[in-house]
C-alpha cells in the first residue's frame, strides 16, 4: 500500500471484528488516530487475550504520551503527526517525567507500550517511525534479594523440613537450602549437581556457574550430612550421571517447589516478601561479610566476574569500606 510521509491514505479495512468502541474524551487525538487506537486495542483483546485492566493500563500510557504532545507540539494529533516524529520528541516524552519525578519503571513500562504501539501502527499500514529504536529504555536498578538475618536463616532451615509430605521430600529440601546457604550456590547450581557430583564430605566441590565459569565451593560438616540424610532416605535410583535432586516421580527437580515452600516458609515466619531462595546465597554472603570475610574471597566463592558485583550484592556499606580501608591501606595507618 502506497504510503505518503509515513502514512497510509485510508485507514484500512479491520482484521479484528471491527475497531473496539472507545471513549474520545480519554485520547488527546484527531479522529483517525482514534480510529488506529480503537483497532490497536481490539487487537490487545482479541488476539493478544489481554485482560481489561492491561488493556486500561496500555491505554492509560498512551493517552499521557497524547497529552504530552498537546503542550509539546501544540494541538492534538494525528497519525501524520506521529509518523513525522523525531527521536528528540521521544526523549523530551521521557524528560518531562523525568522532571515530574515519575518513577523510572513507570516510564520504562510507558516506553515499551509506545513501542508496541507504533509497532502495530506499522504492521497495519496505519503509520511508520523508527524514531524509537534510537531510543533507550530508562535504566532500572537490580533488585537485590532481601538477606535473611541469622536468626532468621535458622528458623528457616528448621522449618522446611514439616513443610513437606513426605519425609524424604523434606530432607531433600534441606540439602537444597543448605547448599544454597551454607555454601553460596545459586538454586540452577544446585538443582544441575548430579548424583556424582553429590558433596558427601566435608572439603569442597567444583561448580560450573555463569559463563561456565569453575570455581572451587567449600563444603561444611553441616552441608555434607543433610546431602547424604536426603540421598539415604530418597526412594529412587539414582545412577552417577542422574539428577541428584529429584521430583516424587524421580524426575530432575525443578526450581519451582523450593521457591513454593520459600514462600510457605514467608508466611509462617514472617519473613520479608524478597525473602527468596536466592536471598540465602545472599544470605551466606552477606554473613561471611559480617564475620569479616574480605570481599575478594567472597567474590570468588559466589563466582561473580566483578567486584563492584559483590559489593553490591552483600549491601556493603560506606562505614564497612572505611574500617577496611582503615585496616588494611598503608595510608591510612600514617
Amino acid at each position: 500500500m502506497a504510503r505518503s510521509a509515513g502514512v497510509t491514505s485510508a485507514p484500512p479495512a479491520a482484521k479484528s471484528n471491527g475497531p473496539a468502541p472507545i471513549d474520545p474524551a480519554r485520547f488527546s487525538a484527531k479522529p483517525d488516530l482514534l480510529h488506529a487506537i480503537a483497532e490497536w486495542q481490539g487487537w490487545l483483546k482479541a488476539e493478544r487475550r489481554a485482560s481489561p485492566h492491561t488493556v486500561a493500563a496500555y491505554g492509560s500510557d498512551l493517552a499521557q504520551f497524547l497529552d504530552f504532545l498537546i503542550d509539546h507540539r501544540g494541538g492534538a494529533a494525528g497519525l501524520i503527526d506521529l509518523a513525522a516524529l523525531a527521536p528528540v520528541d521521544f526523549r523530551a516524552f521521557l524528560a518531562s517525567r523525568a522532571y515530574a519525578a515519575i518513577k523510572h519503571s513507570s516510564s520504562a513500562r510507558a516506553l515499551s507500550v509506545l513501542r508496541g504501539f507504533f509497532r502495530f501502527l506499522d504492521r497495519r499500514g496505519f503509520a511508520k517511525n523508527a524514531a524509537l529504536g534510537a531510543i533507550r529504555s530508562p535504566k532500572l536498578p537490580k533488585a537485590l534479594p532481601k538477606a535473611l538475618t541469622v536468626n532468621e536463616a535458622s528458623a528457616a532451615l528448621d522449618l522446611i523440613p514439616a513443610l513437606a509430605r513426605q519425609s524424604w521430600q523434606g530432607k531433600r529440601s534441606l540439602a537444597i537450602l543448605m547448599l544454597l546457604y551454607g555454601a553460596g550456590l545459586r538454586i540452577g547450581e544446585a538443582l544441575a549437581l548430579t548424583r556424582g557430583e553429590a558433596p558427601l564430605k566435608p572439603g569442597a566441590i567444583s561448580i560450573t556457574g555463569k559463563g561456565n565459569k569453575t570455581r572451587m565451593v567449600p563444603i561444611l560438616p553441616a552441608v555434607a550430612t543433610a546431602v547424604s540424610e536426603y540421598l539415604h532416605a530418597c526412594p529412587h535410583e539414582l545412577n552417577r550421571d542422574a539428577p541428584l535432586f529429584v521430583g516424587a516421580r524421580g524426575k530432575a527437580l525443578t526450581p519451582r517447589p523450593v521457591q513454593a515452600e520459600m514462600a510457605r516458609l514467608r508466611l509462617m515466619l514472617g519473613l520479608d516478601p524478597r525473602a527468596t531462595p536466592h536471598a540465602l546465597r545472599h544470605s551466606f554472603a552477606t554473613h561471611l561479610l559480617g564475620e569479616g570475610a574480605d570481599l575478594r574471597s567472597i567474590q570468588e566463592l559466589l563466582g561473580h566476574a566483578s567486584l563492584s558485583t559483590t559489593q553490591r550484592y552483600t549491601a556493603v556499606d560506606a562505614a564497612r569500606l572505611t574500617a577496611v580501608y582503615d585496616k588494611a591501606h598503608p595510608r591510612a595507618k600514617g
